[in-house]
């Protein structure tokens, strides 16, 4: 039977280029495979076929003889110079053809680069809410590894050389071939570095590199709060064969405080105050971040009740108006009462008995709310 016309079979113009060629031939190969038709007598058909289409004519003088010549320019037993299906290396037709699938090129090509970035670090910083919110600078000390100061990295001993890894060919990389298919692999031997180090450093033992305890310096900008990051850029992991550094990232975590809690760019703090100030009203002085402030309390306050100091929380960090304090009144009940203080105050709940529910409106409207409870439950 006559064979196709190989751009026919490829579905390119004559004037194609090889890269038109090559995505041509990969959309064929991966469609007609034998490996995803097993069984499959005319896809395995159709798959030679197009292979052995872009042998040809991905080879420039073979090409050339085809396009003068026709299929007889590059039959053997016609006395052309080329090769049929079975004629050429096909594992480098199919590794230059799904190299970047699998990682590259083949086995001569240039192997990926050995160069690793280091890793990044991560140290918690705990800090008091004061220092949070003004700012402060610390210095910290982190475990990290470091290039080798002996062997500059290298991890030969002093005044000798890596030399070039014999399994890769100092590419870094080996080819596995598993049937049709042609698989890059990081070689086993080197690591991918198409290095071996056959006498190694003797303080970092051939890694290049060597733990050590750095003292680093961080400036904490005002406003932070637990959870925010700070990124000291290249004071990670040293990397490996020359590649940079990784980043330390210094995470913020505030301790709790005795008298603030804080909640975004406001502080609420809790006050105190005697059942006498809340009834008749006072004066009381209250603390802040920035010092003591006098907090007016109106006559008649109940627990629960906010105040509000504007301007006394956190201006936070990414910028903006600063928050407020708030203040939450306590109504503390006093204990071990003096006789007379006894006696005062069963006069004063006497008094307060005889006026009703006008001094107590909340004790009113809570117990009007019960008996309306049990009527509607008719218990």
């Amino acid at each position: 039977m006559s064979k196709r016309d190989y751009y026919e079979v490829l579905g390119v113009e004559r004037g194609a280029s090889e890269a038109e060629l090559k995505k041509a031939y990969r959309r064929l190969a991966m469609k007609f495979h034998p490996d995803r038709n097993p069984d499959d007598e005319k896809a395995d058909e159709k798959f030679r076929e197009a292979t052995e289409a872009y042998e040809i004519l991905t080879d420039a003088s073979k090409r050339a003889a085809y396009d003068q010549y026709g299929h007889a320019g590059v039959d053997p037993s016609m006395g052309g110079g080329g090769a049929g299906y079975g004629g050429g290396n096909f594992s480098d037709i199919f590794g230059d053809v799904f190299g970047d699938i699998f990682g590259g090129g083949g086995g001569g090509g240039r192997g990926r680069s050995s160069a690793q970035r280091g890793s990044d670090l991560r140290y918690t910083l705990e800090l008091d809410l004061e220092e949070a919110v003004r700012g402060t600078s610390v210095t910290i000390r982190v475990p990290t590894l470091v290039g080798c100061e002996t062997c500059d990295g290298s991890g030969a001993k002093k005044g000798t050389t890596p030399s070039t890894c014999t399994t890769c060919a100092g590419h870094g990389q080996v080819r596995m071939q598993q049937g049709f298919f042609s698989v890059q692999q990081t070689c086993p031997r080197c690591h991918g570095t198409g290095k071996m180090i056959t006498d190694p450093c003797k303080d970092c033992h051939g890694d290049g590199r060597v733990e050590k305890q750095k003292n680093l310096s961080v400036k904490v900008p005002a406003g932070v709060d637990t959870g925010d990051r700070i990124r000291l850029a290249g004071e990670g992991e040293a990397g490996v064969n020359g590649g940079p550094a990784g980043d330390l990232y210094v995470v913020v975590s505030v301790r709790e405080h005795k008298i603030f809690q804080r909640d975004g760019k406001n502080l609420y703090c809790e006050v105190p105050i005697s059942f006498v100030d809340a009834a008749l009203g006072g004066e009381l002085e209250v603390p802040t971040l920035d010092g003591r402030v006098k907090l007016k309390i109106p006559d008649g306050a109940q627990t629960g009740k906010l105040f509000r100091l504007r301007g006394k929380g956190v201006t936070p960090v990414r910028g903006g108006s600063a928050g407020d304090l708030l203040c939450r009144v306590a109504v503390e009940t006093p204990v071990n009462l003096t006789k007379r203080q006894r006696e005062l105050l069963e006069e004063l709940r006497e008094t307060l008995e005889e006026e009703g529910s006008s001094q107590s409106p909340r004790a009113k409207s809570w117990f009007d709310g019960v008996k309306n409870f049990f009527e509607d439950m008719k218990f």
